[in-house]
Order: structure tokens, then C-alpha cells, then sequence
């Protein structure tokens, strides 16, 4: 290199400075204009996110995350003034994300600093950081992932704004978050039946509101109620949602045996027709459409339609034989809808055997519990299990503060999950409901449509215990 290659490269110099110092000047500007529009909740986790970034080099050898490299580096190893170089301490590298309840962390591992020493360092993390849990967890091969949380999400009570927006996956239930802020969700397909079990007042029907909610916008689902809360449909907490729904029954054991039925009439006309309609035995195999919708059965307060009548007299000896009949017809839906695409949802204040006869509850591989007074309570909604969880009882969640808080059985990994499900007003519900309302059809109409000659209507010739359809 000559001297005025020497000297042009020197006279590129200024514009390289000012290239960079106009790269910082932006980043900063972005960060400020970030941390001024994030709301108080956010902004405090961006100074975490600051304060776990700019101290981690100094607290992670204190907290045992370091490991101490005696190979002397390239450049180290040309020294040449006789001393031997000084080992490097290396602490595993992070990448910080702040949202509105903490920080997401995703640090790379070390030769003798993995999953099981971030583990281990965890309730060390947790007061460094200033959260009120962290967990860790293996994010990828050679990776792991933190997630500190400095306000308990179950506490923090959240609203959800139904999007009217048609579902990406129809079959996926978005529950609420976790104990660490993460989304939990449930995938219903090929599901025939979920519990839903709590105390009044607690979020039972919010839950499920919000599934209707978020998927009422789709052609391909179509709903059915039964609420043991109310006698008459423009009652209750699904008033604002008639619109949308198929087929609706009160409390009134006639009216629900009569409901049960249709989905039962649905149902086995469903299994003679599908290989003829859909050219298959199981309709997730391809998944619902607007000619085959997915049916889903919601019944709740359970309990007023299954509980046992006791006495002599003739009124109580018919109530009595109605709410067995309506055990064994929701028994049927459950074992046996699965695969003609029906979803029995069963809400409940306490899962228990004379609530929920044991036949349907156990078949349903699908359970949720807010709050319970009792701990056969509790075992009876998301089975024994539980008793070996005692910091995830339901019994734990009586407080006010827990109003809107559940416990699942979480499925691929040990124990179980406790979630914040959101709120979702009354007035968006009913916005929802009308929006959609053009889309509520009778699943056995579309079936009907679709086999012409075929009358629906005819009990099957081996079965002489349905009762005929009413014209």
C-alpha cells in the first residue's frame, strides 16, 4: 500500500465516523420514541431488559453461569513480553426481550453451563432481575430460555377483543396466559369432550364465551347451548350470543332431552352418511367445511340436567328417568362424536360424580378447574394427579384476585399449568353475534342437502329407541 492509498483511505475516515454516528443517533431516536408510546407497565420492563443487559457480564460469574478459558486467544498468544496471558472468563451471550410482565431471554450455553445450571441459578436470577418468578427452559440445541416475570400475571386481570376475524387453526383453543405471561392454548381437534368445573362467579362462562367469540367467525363451526342457569334463552350469558347459535334449551329437563336428542339424530346420521358425504371415515382428516360443520354442544351448569331425583311421586319419577335418558345421550355424543366432527363442552361448579356422571367425565380428555372449596373437588375435575401438585390446587384460588384464574392438566410435560383467562365484555360478545349471525345454520339441514332421496328425518331400522324427528 502506497502513501496515497495510505492518505485516501485516511480522507474516508470522517465519513465512516459519521455513517456510524448516524446509525447510533437513529437507534437511539427509535428507542426513545419506543419508551415514550409503550404504556407504564411496558416501559418498566424495558428498563429491566437495560438493567439484565448492562450487569449481566458482572452477576453471571457470581451466580456460577461462567466458566474460565485457559487457551490464550489469537491475538494473546502474540505477546511477546515473557508473561504468560491471563485465562478469559466467558459468560454465555444474551438477547433480551421486554414485553409488558417482564423479559424473555434466550442465552447461549457453555462447556459446563447448560439447562440444568441456569436451573439451578434460577432463584438467584429471579432477585438479580427484580421478577416475581423465572423459569428456564431448553429453547434449542445449545440454547436455553428464561422468562422472568416481575408482575404475576395471575393477578393482573386482562380483557380480550374478539378480532371478527375467521380463526387460522378453527380447532385451536386460546385459553389465556401462564404463570409466566406465555400463551396456553388447547388444540380440540379430534377432542370429543372437555369439563369445565368451578365455582360460581369464577370464569367458567367467560371461558367459553371466548371461544364462541373467536370462533363464530367461521362458517365451519355451529354452536348449541343447553344452560341449566336460566329458563329462557333471552336469560342468562348467552342472550347476547342467540344469534349465532343453532339450537338453544333452558333449564327445563324437556327442553334439554329434546336438544340431546337432535344432536344424538345428528350424530348417527353423521356416521351412516360420512364415507358417502366426505369420502372418509373421520372428518379431521380434512376438517370441517361450511357443508360439514363442527358441531359443538355447550351445556352448562351440567349438573341440572344429570342430578338424580329423589322420591316416590310421579312428577319426580319422570324428572328421574329424563336426566338418566340425558346421561346416556351425552354419553353417546362424548364416546362417539369424536370422529363426525361434535365437541361436547360440560360446565360444572364441582365435577363430581353425581354432577357429571363418571361415564362422560372420564372420557373427556380435556379438564379445567377455577376455584374450589375442596379438595375432592379438585380431584374430581382434574384427577388424582393433582393431590402431588399442591401449589396448583384449585383451592389455592378463592381470592378475589383469582376471580378469572384455571388449572389444566398440561399435556408433554409433568404437573400443571395455572392460567389467567381473559374477560370478554358483553357488548363485544353481542357485536360478535350479530356480525355473524348470517352464519348460523342447522347441521341437519346441511346433511339433508346434501343426500337427496335419503329422509333424515326415519329412525335407523335397527334402532327403535330414537324418536322421531319433530317436522
Amino acid at each position: 500500500m502506497t502513501l496515497n492509498d495510505v492518505g485516501e483511505a485516511m480522507g474516508y475516515a470522517p465519513v465512516l465516523v459519521g455513517v456510524i454516528l448516524a446509525c447510533f443517533t437513529v437507534w437511539g431516536v427509535v428507542w426513545v420514541v419506543r419508551y415514550l408510546l409503550a404504556d407504564s407497565m411496558m416501559r418498566a420492563s424495558i428498563r429491566q431488559a437495560v438493567r439484565v443487559r448492562t450487569r449481566w457480564k458482572r452477576f453471571a460469574p457470581m451466580a456460577g453461569l461462567s466458566v474460565t478459558d485457559k487457551t490464550p486467544a489469537p491475538l494473546a498468544s502474540l505477546n511477546t513480553d515473557g508473561k504468560p496471558p491471563k485465562p478469559r472468563v466467558l459468560t454465555p451471550a444474551l438477547k433480551v426481550k421486554p414485553d409488558r410482565f417482564g423479559v424473555v431471554v434466550r442465552a447461549s450455553c457453555l462447556p459446563k453451563v447448560g439447562l440444568e445450571e441456569f436451573q439451578k441459578a434460577a432463584p438467584y436470577i429471579a432477585d438479580a432481575w427484580r421478577c416475581t418468578r423465572v423459569s428456564v427452559s431448553q429453547d434449542k440445541p445449545g440454547h436455553v430460555l428464561i422468562r422472568g416475570v416481575r408482575v404475576d400475571p395471575l393477578i393482573t386481570k386482562t380483557t380480550h377483543t374478539p378480532s371478527g376475524k375467521v380463526p387460522e387453526k378453527l380447532a385451536t383453543w386460546h385459553l389465556g396466559v401462564d404463570e409466566y405471561a406465555q400463551a396456553v392454548s388447547v388444540d380440540l381437534a379430534e377432542v370429543p369432550g372437555v369439563t369445565v368445573a368451578g365455582l360460581p362467579g369464577f370464569g367458567k362462562t367467560s371461558l367459553i364465551n371466548r371461544f364462541i367469540c373467536d370462533t363464530a367467525p367461521s362458517p365451519a363451526v355451529q354452536f348449541a347451548v343447553a344452560d341449566g342457569k336460566v329458563m329462557a334463552a333471552h336469560e342468562g350469558d348467552y342472550a347476547d350470543l342467540m344469534g349465532r347459535l343453532f339450537a338453544f334449551a333452558g333449564s327445563d329437563l324437556k327442553d334439554a332431552n329434546a336438544l340431546f336428542w337432535k344432536v344424538v339424530r345428528l350424530r348417527r346420521a353423521r356416521s351412516t352418511a360420512i364415507k358417502t358425504v366426505l369420502g372418509r371415515k373421520d372428518m379431521w382428516h380434512g376438517g370441517p367445511s361450511v357443508t360439514w360443520p363442527w358441531v359443538v354442544l355447550i351445556i352448562d351448569e351440567a349438573h341440572t340436567y344429570f342430578r338424580d331425583h329423589k322420591g316416590s311421586d310421579k312428577e319426580s319419577k319422570a324428572l328421574a328417568a329424563l336426566a338418566a335418558q340425558n346421561a346416556r345421550l351425552v354419553e353417546e355424543l362424548v364416546k362417539m362424536g369424536r370422529s363426525v366432527g361434535i365437541l361436547v363442552i360440560l360446565a360444572t361448579q364441582k365435577s363430581t360424580g353425581d354432577a357429571i356422571p363418571t361415564f362422560i367425565r372420564d372420557v373427556c380428555p380435556v379438564g379445567l378447574s377455577f376455584a374450589q372449596k375442596t379438595a375432592d373437588a379438585a380431584v374430581a375435575a382434574l384427577g388424582d394427579d393433582i393431590r402431588e401438585w399442591p401449589d396448583a390446587s384449585p383451592t389455592l384460588l378463592q381470592e378475589p384476585a383469582y376471580v378469572g384464574v384455571a388449572v389444566m392438566k398440561t399435556n408433554g410435560r409433568k404437573g400443571f399449568t395455572r392460567l389467567r383467562t381473559p374477560y370478554v365484555s358483553e357488548e363485544d360478545s353481542a357485536h360478535v353475534a350479530a356480525r355473524t349471525a348470517h352464519l348460523t345454520a342447522d347441521p341437519a339441514d346441511l346433511l339433508t342437502a346434501q343426500l337427496p332421496g335419503i329422509d333424515l328425518t326415519k329412525d335407523h331400522p335397527n334402532d327403535d329407541t330414537i324418536p322421531p324427528l319433530a317436522a
